[in-house]
């Protein structure tokens, strides 16, 4: 698998120390009534010259160090649940590493505690879809855990070609989330025979699937006739709170 590059630790260090990060919120719209369902929030993150940095780009470099990961990733999820909007569910991604790397597995894990302090709505945590074998195995610790606090769960980027799929994990969430590739390979028989059976698999097991990268009417045509229940994409861009 090809390795994403990584930022200079003299980057990682100014960004955290300078706080350079903020938050976006996008909606989650159901298909059958338009209206908003949920909001999304999205880590954002900045250089010295207020130029984006992919937040891919900041979570992969900062997996050498599991300390500043969690600190990172709990500074965000602090920021994101403080400015989300009131009464609609919010979506958190929350890496398995950084849920695991404070120590504490339980009702004492840093994240778990922040969670169960939020009262504006519900909260449904994203697991980011597996890579190797070690991930499906925190995944599946970690969906146990969030559900101890009736905490649901959403498994994202199906069908990315760079990610596998943990038939155990899939089982266990509440939501399945396909990825913006399915939009991109539409023409290819094969492969939509597959994404036909995860939409029909979800339906058939009461978990509610969400197509994201909706950017145009045609993808919301698509999304239609794939039957899914919800459409997220910067088709729909509502709210944006820049906080660094």
């Amino acid at each position: 698998m090809k390795h994403k590059p990584l930022l200079a630790a003299t980057s990682l260090i100014e960004l955290m120390e300078k706080k350079r990060y903020g938050v976006e919120y996008q909606p989650i719209i159901k298909l059958s009534t338009n209206d908003i369902y949920a909001y999304e929030s999205l880590a954002r993150f900045y250089d010295a010259d207020n130029q984006a940095i992919r937040p891919d780009l900041v979570y992969s470099s900062l997996h050498d160090s599991p300390l500043s990961l969690f600190q990172v990733e709990y500074k965000q999820k602090k920021l994101q649940l403080s400015y989300a909007p009131n009464g609609v569910d919010i979506f958190v991604n929350l890496d398995q590493d950084s849920y695991f790397s404070s120590g504490a597995i339980k009702a004492q894990n840093p994240f778990l505690e922040l969670f169960n302090g939020f009262h504006k709505s519900k909260i449904v945590v994203e697991l980011i879809e597996n890579s190797e074998i070690n991930d499906a195995i925190m995944s599946l610790a970690m969906i146990d855990n969030l559900a101890k606090s009736n905490i649901s769960t959403a498994i994202d980027d199906v069908c990315n070609p760079q990610s596998m799929i943990s038939t155990s994990v899939i089982q266990l969430v509440d939501f399945i989330k396909l990825d913006r590739y399915v939009l991109k390979n539409i023409a290819n028989d094969n492969f939509m025979h597959l994404v036909h059976a995860i939409i029909g698999y979800a339906h058939a097991t009461g978990k509610q699937v969400i197509l994201e990268g909706v950017e145009s009417r045609e993808h919301l045509s698509i999304a239609q006739k794939l039957n899914v229940d919800f459409v997220q994409g910067f088709l729909y861009r509502e709210l944006f709170i820049n906080v660094s």
